[in-house]
């Protein structure tokens, strides 16, 4: 079906390049129809007010400005309060921390397409004996053994953060109290892991002035997007809409 806002016609090519922006949506094709008109309403409505010429409608910049330009002047957002801010901050603390750190060290018994999986884990089992037994020689035995750089320093990997390693890495260290020689091997993408942790350094609680910018910022996106979805909805109630049903006008306003 032809997508037509107020009589205007979308084409099928430009339904076709919006679409790859949300080939992660359940109906690519609804949300890029649904999102090619909302534009369309707000560039409409931006010309009847002067803010953009017909002429200037295949300048994406000039589209984009305009309306911006639009949504300040007719959903205009006030900036949240301090005690806004300070409210939230308080029901929400556990978000504002920074991460917990781990400093770890491995040895790595690395496994390839051609590598016999079944003897590397058992050199790695054997190593993991050895180390549990003689803590002390755990760097000796990882620039000895190890397929990481990181041998040439005694295993060591410095402090980590969740999202510095693999998925697989983090849950080993970061999901449990222990410190020292963790007593099973760590098996990721890369083989098979001995991993030592030597120091937990819990997150810190932020304090309110390090992320006011970070909560004001985030209030007023919350109510900004409900002032335009409430003015989306005014418009469409409004507009002859053809191949599309803006009914609900919750999704993202302007990619």
């Amino acid at each position: 079906m032809e997508l037509r806002i107020n009589g205007v016609a979308i084409p099928p090519h430009a339904i076709d390049r919006e679409r790859r922006f949300h080939e992660s949506s359940p109906d690519p094709e609804r949300s890029a129809r649904y999102a090619l008109a909302i534009r369309q309403l707000l560039l409409q409505r931006a010309c009847t007010l002067g803010l953009i010429g017909a002429d200037d409608a295949e300048d994406e910049a000039r589209c984009d400005a305009a309306i911006e330009a639009l949504c300040a002047r007719e959903a205009p957002t006030p900036e949240p309060t301090e005690e806004e801010c300070r409210r939230h901050y308080a029901s929400h603390r556990a978000r504002y921390c920074s991460g917990d750190l781990v400093e770890a060290a491995h040895i790595l018994f690395a496994v390839t397409a051609t590598t016999p999986i079944e003897a590397v884990r058992r050199q790695a089992e054997a190593t993991l004996k050895e180390v549990c037994r003689a803590p002390e020689r755990f760097a000796d035995l990882a620039a000895a053994l190890s397929n990481c750089p990181s041998g040439a320093q005694g295993g060591n990997l410095g402090q980590l953060q969740r999202g510095d390693t693999v998925p697989e890495f983090e849950s080993a260290i970061f999901d449990s109290a222990q410190t020292g020689v963790l007593r099973e091997l760590v098996r990721t993408r890369y083989g098979f892991h001995i991993v030592k942790v030597a120091h937990r350094i819990p997150g810190r609680a932020l304090d309110f002035e390090s992320v006011r910018a970070d909560i004001a910022r985030a209030l007023k996106e919350r109510v900004q997007q409900k002032a335009m979805e409430q003015y989306v909805r005014i418009l469409a109630a409004q507009a002859q809409v053809e191949g599309v049903d803006l009914g609900a006008a919750t999704s993202p306003l302007v990619r």
